[in-house]
């Protein structure tokens, strides 16, 4: 096997391992590298983060997935650069890979725009470390402020802010209004959590901006109808451990959470290329690098135009078609075939939820909202989990939440918890 095309994958998300799973049946080997050894459904991990969900239903170890693919081979390490002369990655421990394709699906991370002194008291939300951080600051918000004497401090305590109001932070928003107001009450003896507040801000002229403004307005009615203060047209200046500045105005609220821009991995550094203000690597319209026929870029890391000049949104389906064409384009090269026609990317929809009980969907020509938009929205959630057991199990977590308002998964579990938080 060693002397089969060698194909060197970076980074097990969606992209990354759609691509292994459509090389199935292909004449190589593959090397899949990832920092962690999960691969993580991302769509959910806000769910984690507002107890939800547990960790363990949305993440799966990369290795189980491939047990019985003797091709895959999975290394646990980050790649640190690209040597494309000689054709190799270098990992942190200095290890270099060789490869004869090489796909960079590396993802994101938060973007602070030019403040990466507020990610400490601003986590953002991309890694299971990320949303258990989250879950620890919020549930940890109510036991302080629970036996905190001084009303200001404790009022403080009682406001969640969430920065950035595209679908990770409405919905963030509305499942931490929906915890406070309607499934911790009575479980306080001195506070009463019905009088958090939760406040939700956006830069922009209006929340959900890639939803048509009719299905924004909704979502913004519905958010106060959970008792969600949302601020838009003003940008936040400053976050501190006191508390926010939105504009010139100061909002004391010791739990921050950062929804509001992310910023691609270093993939395009690397190898040299062209990138976009957020970072992504500009690629050709077959994913390849500029000059670097045999380094594909996909997913998050990549900028690929879609329609009017607009790039492909850094979302699952997305990062999945991309997946899938390279593997398309690697198989036919190996078989000597013509290479497919340039990547289309084909928008499936958006969907975000308000609540554990309404949702909006934009299909283009069919629009929907409410509840049904809700069961629509929790059945495609469903179908695209890995697994029997975790669609199964994700259902009746939803389905017991939905019929008795509780949260399965709110637990403190870091026993250095109180040290760091107090």
């Amino acid at each position: 096997m060693q002397d089969r095309h060698h194909v060197v994958v970076v980074g097990g998300g969606f992209g990354g391992l759609q691509l292994v799973n459509n090389l199935r049946g292909v004449p190589v080997r593959i090397t899949l590298i990832d920092k962690r050894n999960h691969h993580l459904f991302q769509p959910l991990l806000y769910q984690v983060a507002t107890t939800l969900l547990a960790t363990s239903e949305i993440a799966w170890p990369i290795r189980s997935l491939y047990r019985d693919r003797p091709e895959v081979t999975t290394l646990l390490g980050e790649v640190v650069g690209v040597d494309p002369a000689n054709k190799e990655v270098t990992l942190t421990s200095g290890r270099p890979v060789p490869y004869d394709t090489l796909v960079l699906a590396t993802g994101a991370t938060h973007a602070y725009f030019g403040h990466d002194e507020w990610a400490p008291v601003a986590p953002g939300l991309k890694t299971l470390e990320d949303a258990t951080t989250i879950r620890r600051r919020v549930l940890l918000a109510f036991e302080r402020a629970e036996v905190e004497e001084d009303p200001e401090i404790r009022n403080a305590l009682l406001t969640f802010t969430v920065i950035g109001a595209g679908p990770t932070g409405v919905e963030l928003a509305g499942i931490i209004a929906e915890m406070a107001h309607r499934t911790l009450p009575g479980e306080f003896r001195r506070i009463d959590t019905r009088k958090a507040r939760v406040v939700l801000v956006e830069a922009g002229p209006r929340i959900l901006p890639a939803f048509t403004e009719e299905l924004s307005a909704y979502a913004g009615r519905e958010l106060e109808k959970l008792g969600v203060e949302v601020r838009t047209g003003v940008p936040v200046t400053d976050c501190t451990d006191e508390g926010v500045m939105i504009g010139d105005s100061f909002v004391p609220s010791r739990t921050l959470v950062w929804a509001a821009g992310v910023q691609a991995s270093p993939a395009a550094r690397w190898l040299g290329i062209e990138a976009d203000r957020a970072g992504r690597a500009v690629v050709e319209k077959d994913l390849t690098a500029p000059g670097l026929p045999d380094v594909f870029v996909i997913g998050d890391t990549a900028s690929v135009v879609w329609e009017a000049g607009k790039p492909v949104p850094g979302i699952a389906p997305a990062a999945k078609q991309q997946g899938a064409f390279v593997a398309r384009v690697i198989r036919a090269r190996l078989e000597g075939k013509p290479a497919p026609e340039p990547f289309r990317y084909r928008h499936q929809g958006s969907l975000a939820t308000i609540g554990k009980r309404a949702a909006i969907i934009d299909f283009g020509r069919v629009k929907l909202k409410g509840a049904l938009a809700w069961w629509i929205w929790g059945i495609a959630h469903i179908y695209f989990l890995i697994g029997t057991r975790s669609r199964f199990v994700v259902a009746w977590s939803w389905l017991w939440i939905y019929l008795s308002g509780q949260h399965s998964a709110r637990l403190i579990t870091q026993k250095e918890t109180l040290r760091e938080e107090g």
